[in-house]
């Protein structure tokens, strides 16, 4: 770890902060980081396991990390995080993250003293949907809805380039939603951390697939053996897949229903099944207002490395 003797000299030899921009996306199981030239180019990139014993260990990741590629660079830079949760206007505090000890704790200034400099945080759907929107699938388009289907399910919204959060800093979070048009079984689904039930995340993430393939057939399989088994065309393996793709197909005509986005950017594991970009477009225009649907559902450009660089894009 560098001392702040070594961040000083590295902050008074470098260029500005606001030339290059680290950015962290802060996971459960990983933290990564990424530096920015102020053109998007990427400079250094690392990753290790988040050591998630304890909130203090958390912080610790982040800020070790941080300045590992500062060192990398020889230079200091501003820094961005992406979380699993979100920061609330009224308290300060960390609320809706899915790594519970985030909630309740003041995130963004613990950072922000580690690194004895201002951190600024955004929920990782956020970071997602400004990374596509700035330089990824979403650059020319004026509003990106941004979807992760991965071990849980987030959403966010850019508007000409800026996040769009809300007063109550939870705009895009349609994972905690039921499904729309839903049937009885979804309407009764499984329970969610959130408290409530049935939500489109106890669903549509991976351990959501997982489970509702469990339920169907006595037999558990993660998300990425459902869907090679599917490719190869294993029945049950082709129902789960096919609730799982009209599920997501109803989830998002709802979203185009209220936000009619210019651009749908799927990111996560599961935006890696192929067969979701045909088939879910032929499925929502039934649920969809109107005579048409032209909204694009594409994958991210920057793939599972979106996130990061919006982290880095808070600045």
């Amino acid at each position: 770890m560098l001392g702040a003797n070594r961040l000083e000299t590295l902050t008074a030899v470098g260029q500005d902060h606001s030339m290059i921009r680290i950015g962290v996306d802060l996971g459960g199981t990983k933290t990564e980081a990424i530096a920015l030239a102020a053109d998007g180019e990427e400079l250094a990139r690392r990753r290790v396991p988040t050591r998630s014993d304890s909130y203090e260990d958390i912080v610790a990741t982040v800020r070790d990390l941080v300045l590992e590629v500062e060192a990398e660079i020889g230079e200091a830079g501003s820094v961005g995080a992406g979380t699993p949760g979100t920061t609330s206007p009224t308290t300060g505090l960390m609320k809706n993250a899915n790594l519970t000890l985030l909630n309740g704790r003041e995130l963004a200034a613990d950072l922000s003293r580690s690194l004895a400099r201002e951190v600024r945080i955004a929920n990782d759907a956020d970071c997602l949907a400004l990374s596509e929107a700035t330089d990824g699938a979403g650059a020319s388009m004026p509003t990106v809805f941004a979807v992760i289907l991965g071990t849980g399910v987030g959403g966010g919204i850019a508007v000409n380039r800026s996040i769009l959060t809300g007063p109550n800093a939870i705009g895009g979070e349609w994972g905690h939603n039921p499904v729309p048009w839903s049937t009885e079984e979804e309407r009764n689904g499984p329970a969610c951390y959130c408290g409530l039930a049935g939500c489109i995340e106890t669903l549509l993430s991976g351990p959501g697939l997982s489970a509702d393939h469990e339920r169907a057939t006595g037999t558990w399989m993660d998300a990425e053996a459902i869907a090679a088994a599917a490719a190869d065309g294993a029945a049950q393996a082709v129902a789960s897949l096919d609730r799982y793709t009209d599920r997501l197909a109803r989830s998002l005509a709802a979203v185009i229903n209220l936000l009619d986005p210019h651009v749908i950017v799927l990111a996560g594991g599961l935006s890696q099944i192929s067969s979701l970009y045909e088939k879910v477009p032929d499925l929502w225009g039934q649920h969809v207002f109107g005579d048409q649907v032209v909204t694009p559902l594409v994958p991210a450009a920057h793939g599972d490395s979106s996130g990061v660089r919006g982290a880095a894009w808070l600045w």
